[in-house]
């Protein structure tokens, strides 16, 4: 009995394991990191321009405690938008994704390195989401959803809207064609 049982499920040994950091990781579109610096330092220029407005226009009298609230709160808005706008500028061209035979992969991380791999098989749905800014400049999102859950997996973003078709695509031909096939 226990040969059979060798046979149908063997022992995987360290020394036949796949290395997941042998996987060609690709990048995201240049410009996804580029729009997202753009959007942070336009935030953070607005909250200071609201700033320098408030403490040097001379059309209302402003109560002291009120201004020094006001530029408090305004302060912490731009120290906040500056903070996520170097994060991003770190962050974002370290975000990359890997298209197999048998499955997908995403890295992401600054302080936290994460790399997600879901294959191809256990992929329930996969969407293509575009926001305003990303019909702008001609990027999608992909959403993978695996069985079993409400919300997606992971999502890759910046990724031009041809090349988001095309997994997209594989994706699914690759999918009906195992489980159909």
């Amino acid at each position: 009995m226990t040969d059979i049982v060798s046979e149908i499920n063997p022992q995987v040994f360290d020394s036949n394991l796949p290395d997941i950091h042998k996987i060609e990781m690709l990048p995201l579109e240049p410009k996804y990191a580029a729009t997202n610096f753009k959007l942070g330092a336009g935030f953070t220029t607005i909250f200071v321009l609201i700033l320098v407005f408030l403490r040097l226009q001379p059309w209302l009298e402003w109560d002291e405690t009120l201004l020094t609230v006001l530029t408090v709160v305004v302060s912490v808005l731009i120290a906040i938008c500056l903070l996520f706008t170097i994060y991003k500028k770190l962050a974002d061209p370290l975000k990359t994704y890997a298209l197999r035979e048998f499955d997908l992969s995403f890295q992401s991380g600054l302080f936290f390195r994460k790399k997600v791999t879901q294959p191809i098989t256990r992929i329930q749905h996969i969407e293509l989401k575009r926001g305003p800014i990303e019909r702008k400049i001609g990027l999608a999102t992909l959403q993978v959803f695996s069985a079993g859950g409400a919300l997606h997996t992971f999502e890759i973003p910046g990724l031009e809207l041809s090349k988001a078709q095309k997994i997209r695509q594989f994706i699914l031909q690759h999918k009906d064609s195992v489980t159909h096939g």
